[in-house]
């Protein structure tokens, strides 16, 4: 019996956390949810796909490359001769899971769509296992739901882009985390969390940043055991075992660059082109191409060109910091405030089979869906109001009124602007606000993961293809929306006992 008040105790607490995930594995809704998200992404992948275009073109390029055995490289032509050529320019990571299909399966048609197809089932799998340490049952299939019927991850599978699987990554570092924690296997757990974030890092080299808040998710609060020097420790060990597994899983790959580029590289040689495109003179604050008459004219290796782009970014931004400071919002309008890449993607690759009423039309869809989510996933850091005690009501009745007032400027207001709402999450969960949710565990590390792709490219530049890394993020903040609050939940722990 009280073992039992115990495990009550706890699931009030975290509003049916880890106490509940141990509970009952809900294994068959996991399955039920993979067979749900495979079969929309298999249709798309297979009627929708054509030959990759954009970016996608080079990851595909690259994957045949690696395919063959001829390593991330081109071949140059030098005295009519092909010359092997090193790459690193895009990070290595999906490139190196396409060619691994490849290999395995050969490289035909629609090979790389359908391991899309997979993936994005597997993401929505793990949206669900991780959304059972952050919220109730419940609400965590309803989180699996929205990430399974969400049109832009769905589309997603007929285009060879690595947001997918970077999305994976970030979500299964913490359900691995969060699963060995409640086990009371902390140290395993951030070791595979630390592996998980090292091979997302090599798809998605800011993914990190996201290594600090690995350590929300050994957190027990003040009244566990040890108190509050106890938790910080277990936090502080886990996030830097987390970073350093994940440094370690990258390492091999950077002393390969040593070895074979111009220079030494983390991951890629992007860095500094992306950040002299949000800061040049031309700067729109989405992507505009670099031309050699922008400041680094002379062709030189990978490493040395994105070294004098970096340094021509720091310049410019040194020189006009209030021009630079003045992009940001646009920045963050171009990454939040819209969903149009997959449609011009499948355009682009058919253009006969979109005219522009159809891309249009599919626009507004993929747009709506995800500013109604980014909308919904607002109130997953604000609790439900109660009437009791007053200052718990009427600081969440105001957080309440900010988002809906957010809200409510992002459909009436001139620019529809909603990317306000994505700076409101990570904001909003870390202040302590009387009667708040319980705003950290997974929900923390959520909502930073929100702030790290607002701040990454408030630095350098906006498209919206980026959000979509967070979009299984904001499928579980969605279905935590308006939980119950601190004093509500330790109303719960008293009645438990």
């Amino acid at each position: 019996m009280a073992e039992a008040a115990r495990a009550r105790a706890e699931a009030a607490r975290d509003g049916g956390g880890p106490a509940s995930a141990r509970a009952g594995g809900d294994l068959v809704f996991s399955a039920i949810a993979f067979v749900l998200a495979l079969l929309p992404r298999l249709y798309v992948a297979i009627a929708w796909a054509r030959e990759p275009v954009w970016d996608g073109h080079y990851y595909d390029f690259g994957a045949r490359r690696i395919a063959a055995g001829l390593g991330y490289s081109d071949d140059l032509v030098v005295g009519g001769q092909p010359v092997w050529h090193p790459w690193c320019h895009y990070p290595v990571g999906y490139s190196g899971f396409l060619g691994l299909v490849y290999r395995l399966f050969g490289a035909g048609p629609h090979v790389a769509t359908v391991a899309n197809a997979v993936t994005g089932a597997l993401l929505v799998v793990v949206v669900h296992r991780l959304a059972r340490y952050a919220t109730t049952p419940g609400r965590a299939r309803a989180a699996a739901l929205l990430a399974a019927l969400s049109p832009g991850l769905i589309v997603y599978a007929a285009l060879l882009m690595t947001e997918p699987l970077a999305a994976l990554g970030l979500v299964t570092a913490p359900w691995l985390l969060a699963r060995d924690a409640a086990r009371g296997r902390l140290i395993r757990g951030a070791v595979l969390a630390g592996v998980a974030l090292g091979l997302t890092a090599l798809v998605r080299p800011q993914s990190l940043l996201c290594a600090p808040a690995l350590a929300l998710l050994t957190w027990r609060g003040p009244g566990g055991a040890g108190g509050w020097m106890s938790a910080w420790r277990r936090g502080a060990l886990a996030a830097a075992l987390s970073a350093a597994t994940a440094l370690a899983v990258v390492a091999p790959w950077t002393i390969r660059n040593c070895r074979v580029m111009d220079g030494c590289a983390l991951i890629s040689t992007n860095g500094g082109w992306n950040l002299a495109i949000g800061a040049f003179p031309r700067a729109t604050g989405r992507f505009e191409t670099l031309r050699a008459g922008d400041g680094c004219p002379i062709a030189r290796g990978q490493v040395a060109q994105d070294r004098c782009w970096m340094a021509e970014g720091l310049r410019w931004i040194k020189n006009d910091p209030v021009r630079w400071l003045a992009l940001i919002p646009r920045k963050l309008s171009f990454t939040f405030d819209h969903e149009s890449f997959p449609i011009g993607y499948l355009g682009e690759a058919n253009p006969a089979a979109w005219p522009e009423e159809r891309r249009a039309a599919r626009r507004r869809v993929l747009t709506t869906s995800h500013l109604g989510l980014l909308s919904v996933a607002a109130l997953g850091v604000v609790a439900l109001p109660r009437l009791r005690p007053w200052r718990a009501l009427v600081a969440q009745l105001l957080a309440f009124a900010a988002v809906l007032g957010l809200v409510a400027w992002g459909v009436l207001g001139d620019e529809h602007a909603f990317w306000p709402l994505a700076v409101a999450i990570p904001v909003i969960a870390a202040l302590p606000l009387p009667g708040r949710p319980a705003n950290g565990g997974v929900v923390g590390y959520l909502a930073f993961a929100v702030a790290s792709v607002a701040l990454t490219h408030a630095v350098f530049f906006g498209e919206d293809r980026y959000h979509m890394v967070v979009t299984p993020a904001l499928c579980v903040l969605a279905a935590c929306a308006l939980r119950r609050g601190e004093t509500a939940t330790a109303a719960g722990r008293a009645d438990a006992r």
